[in-house]
């Protein structure tokens, strides 16, 4: 432990980094009852903490060493550490990178200078290709954790917090991959405040330090999961295992959902966005909190990086409110008739719809998949399931079925023959409360709604897709109903995307310009 303290002291980390803030998250800490704090790596020159290390390994080499060039294999945020720090000291950087690494962080090492060299579909053949070319091309290597001066380099990230932090400190959570950040800060939070706990957090289908810790050994995963890409990672380092097994308190595993309404809590009090692996501590945190027994002391989280593809934000936002239980998921069995959509709404109440959607089928009953937005957690969903079932309404609970959030919310539908006189509509209406019933109110008993499709998107209108079967005899009546409603609406029944895979009447198939002309 004392060779490991001298190391941290003596590490040279802020030729390139900084001394990143301690940041207060006031609305998390409100919710939690507790003090939370959270610690800016996101906002180092290269948003995350691996410029620490891999700059203090690569100040230490010798000349000689330093002038072969060096290589490394990362997913991404040790890739941008080596590229900066190389850059800095002048010498030649070649990084493997799995292929399934985010396009922002392969970028993110080329405009710093790195060579890249795609490889692989995780860390692991990253990996062993790196320490092929490094035999090949007699390179320097940078191991992106399991290495002393790497491990020192991370653990300056201990310091800062207990010299920003002088009161009490109940506990610190750890984002872990190899472990290198672990093993660092645990280390030297352990030697100067025994009393603090220093807390590992691990991705479920990527936990391998908590699998070598039961095991007392270190283990190979069979697979690894990907969202949290920088911690995917299938075997613990062997010194990063021997420090984290002494001075880890705990390791806790969170899911999907829970990293995803962490990078919304990031957002809501910082207005930064983390990336799935930089939001893993915060889970682990909230997972903590959650147990009870709270001592009076600040709870710490790591935010290890932000280097997030911008188009994974869609599946951050849906999961986020599952993974807070502020969204329940519903499969419910209304009577297939006029009016059983209006009374079912009234029988959620005043609580907001975030999703409906429903496709006519043969038969007295009808199937509808729905999204309710909750205030109250557990609890309140599963009153509203007991209140549901006393109403005689047959549901299932989806919230937890991976195959209904990610597949099977998109693919209710589909052709259904026989159906007459169906109108495809589209709407948008003002998104409040009351609004989604006040057009079902609009439409009474008069028309049978055969198709709808409703998501809350966070906007100020909402959009609905609803199939209406109007007899030719009653569509002037059905207009004046919608002229008196006042919402926004275009008729889609002649749209190509309608016609080709929700409409069961026989129809030739569009040309191809109405195909890929816009709607109206």
């Amino acid at each position: 432990m004392h060779d490991y303290i001298k190391k941290i002291l003596g590490a040279r980390v802020y030729d390139v980094a900084i001394e990143s803030p301690l940041d207060p998250m006031p609305r998390l800490s409100q919710r939690l009852g507790a003090q939370v704090l959270l610690k800016r790596e996101d906002l180092q020159p290269v948003f995350s903490f691996k410029l620490r290390g891999a700059y203090n390994k690569m100040a230490s080499l010798a000349p000689e060493a330093l002038a072969r060039g060096v290589i490394c294999a990362s997913a991404g945020n040790h890739a941008q550490g080596v590229a900066l720090a190389a850059k800095r000291l002048g010498v030649t950087a070649v990084i493997v990178m799995p292929r399934t690494t985010p396009a922002i962080k392969v970028e993110g090492v080329k405009s710093r200078g790195g060579q890249v060299v795609l490889h692989g579909d995780a860390f692991d053949e990253a990996y062993a290709h790196a320490k092929t070319l490094e035999a090949e091309q007699g390179l320097t290597f940078i191991h992106p954790y399991d290495d002393p001066d790497v491990i020192a380099g991370q653990g300056t990230i201990g310091l800062e917090i207990l010299r920003q932090h002088g009161e009490p400190i109940e506990a610190v959570f750890v984002p872990i991959g190899g472990g290198g950040l672990a093993a660092g800060v645990a280390t030297f939070i352990k030697f100067m405040r025994p009393e603090t706990r220093v807390i590992g957090v691990e991705p479920a289908d990527a936990a391998s330090m908590k699998a070598a810790i039961e095991a007392d050994e270190r283990v190979v995963l069979d697979s690894v999961g990907l969202f949290a890409d920088g911690v995917a990672v299938r075997q613990a380092g062997e010194e990063t295992f021997r420090l984290c097994r002494q001075y880890l308190d705990e390791v806790i595993t969170v899911d999907t959902d829970a990293i995803c309404a962490a990078v919304k809590d990031v957002f809501d009090d910082t207005r930064a966005m983390s990336e799935p692996s930089g939001a893993l501590a915060l889970a682990g945190l909230k997972e903590y909190a959650a147990r009870g027994g709270l001592g009076s002391g600040a709870l710490v989280a790591i935010n290890s990086g932000a280097n997030l593809n911008f188009d994974r934000l869609r599946h951050i936002a849906e999961r986020a409110e599952i993974g807070e239980r502020r969204e329940a998921l519903f499969a419910v069995t209304i009577p297939e008739r006029a009016g059983s959509y209006r009374a079912f709404i009234r029988a959620l109440g005043r609580r907001a719809i975030t999703e409906f959607n429903y496709r006519y089928a043969p038969g007295a009953e009808a199937q509808i998949f729905v999204g309710v937005q909750l205030s109250g957690g557990r609890a309140e969903k599963e009153a509203l399931v007991e209140e549901l079932r006393r109403l005689g309404y047959p549901i299932v609970d989806l919230t937890d079925n991976e195959v209904a959030k990610l597949h099977v919310r998109y693919m209710v539908g589909g052709r259904v023959t026989g159906l007459a006189d169906e109108r495809l509509l589209r709407f948008e209406f003002p998104e409040r409360p009351g609004a989604l019933l006040k057009f079902l109110d609009s439409l009474g008993v008069t028309w049978n709604i055969s198709l709808f499709h409703y998501r809350n998107h966070g906007a100020d209108y909402g959009r609905v897709l609803a199939g209406i079967q109007v007899p030719e005899a009653e569509r002037g009546r059905f207009a004046a109903a919608l002229a008196e409603l006042g919402y926004e609406h275009v008729d889609e029944t002649d749209n190509a995307a309608y016609r080709l895979f929700l409409d069961g009447q026989p129809r030739a198939v569009p040309p191809r310009e109405a195909i890929a002309a816009p709607a109206a």
